[in-house]
C-alpha cells in the first residue's frame, strides 16, 4: 500500500510541505507562487494551467514552479510524492515569476532532497541554513523564471544553473559507478575546491550529500518497481557495502531499504 504523509515545517524565510499520498481520482491544486519538485512519476495525468487542459506524463525530479497562477490535477492513477517550497512574501517583494511546469532544475532538486529529507528523518535545518536556502531559492526564481532575460553570470560564488543541470545529469548517468569530486569538478571546469565551495553555494549540498541524495532516490526507485532485492539495488547504485547503504537510506528517509515495500501509513516526526 502507497503511505499517505503529510507534514509541514516552516523555516526562517519559507515554508515546505511535504506529501507522499496513494493515487486519487479526485482534484488537487498546487497553489500560486510555490517551487515544486515530484519525486514520483505519473503516467497520464491531467493537468490544468490557466484554464488550458492537458493529459501529460511527470517524471521523477520534474520541478513547478507557479506565478499568480496555480496548477490543477485530475486522474492521478500513480501514488504521489512531493515536495512544495512557498517562500515568505517579502522575498517574494518585485519578483515576477511565470508559471512552469516539467522543468529540468538541478538548483532546485538539491534543496528539495535536503528539505525532504528533514520532513521524513526530524533532522531540521539550522536557521542560518534554512534562511540562506530562502534567499538562493528567491534569486534562483528571480533569474531563472522571469519574464527578465538570464543574467550573463550567476550570482556571486554560485553555479550557473544549466552547469548544476549538467552535474545532475552526469550523476544520475554514473550514479552506480564510482564519482569522484574530481570527476565533477571536471564536469564544471573548476578545481575541486572551488567548484566543491561553489556547488554548496548553489544548491544546499555538498557534492558528496547531493551524490548520497541521487543514489538513494534510485535505490527506492527500484525497490518500489523492480524485484530486485536490496543488496542487487545497493550494488546497482553504487554501495559495496550494504550494511553502509542501509545506514545511508534510513539517515535520508527514515526508514530501512527493506520496509520501502511493505510501506503502510505512517506518522512523519513532527
Amino acid at each position: 500500500m502507497s503511505p499517505t504523509l503529510t507534514s509541514t515545517l516552516s523555516w526562517p524565510g519559507m515554508r515546505s510541505e511535504y506529501a507522499s499520498l496513494p493515487p486519487h481520482p479526485g482534484t488537487t491544486t498546487t497553489k500560486p507562487y510555490q517551487i515544486g519538485v515530484s519525486f514520483s512519476r505519473h503516467t497520464g495525468l491531467v493537468r490544468e494551467v490557466d484554464g488550458r487542459a492537458e493529459r501529460a506524463d511527470v517524471r521523477p525530479g520534474a520541478v513547478f514552479v507557479t506565478g499568480d497562477v496555480a496548477i490543477t490535477w485530475t486522474e492521478v492513477a500513480d501514488p504521489t510524492e512531493a515536495l512544495e517550497i512557498y517562500l515568505d512574501a517579502e522575498l517574494l517583494a518585485s519578483r515576477e515569476v511565470a508559471t512552469t511546469v516539467d522543468a529540468r532544475d538541478g538548483v532546485v532538486i538539491g534543496i528539495a532532497h535536503r528539505l525532504r529529507r528533514a520532513h521524513l528523518t526530524g533532522v531540521p535545518l539550522g536557521d542560518v541554513e534554512a534562511s540562506t536556502i530562502a534567499h538562493r531559492l528567491a534569486a534562483h526564481l528571480g533569474s531563472e523564471y522571469g519574464p527578465a532575460p538570464r543574467p550573463a553570470i550567476p550570482p556571486v560564488g554560485a553555479l550557473d544553473r544549466r552547469l548544476v543541470d549538467r552535474i545532475a545529469e552526469y550523476v544520475d548517468a554514473q550514479v552506480g559507478e564510482t564519482i569522484t569530486l574530481d570527476q565533477l569538478a571536471g564536469v564544471a571546469a573548476l578545481s575541486p575546491f572551488h567548484f566543491a565551495r561553489a556547488f554548496r553555494t548553489t544548491t544546499g549540498l555538498t557534492p558528496h550529500q547531493f551524490v548520497t541524495a541521487r543514489r538513494v532516490e534510485r535505490a527506492r526507485t527500484q525497490l518500489r518497481e523492480t524485484d530486485a532485492s536490496v543488496v542487487e539495488v545497493a550494488h546497482a547504485v553504487g554501495f559495496a557495502n550494504v550494511s553502509h547503504f542501509r545506514r545511508v537510506f534510513r539517515r535520508e528517509l527514515g526508514l530501512l531499504p527493506g520496509e520501502v515495500r511493505g510501506q503502510q501509513n505512517r506518522t512523519l516526526p513532527a
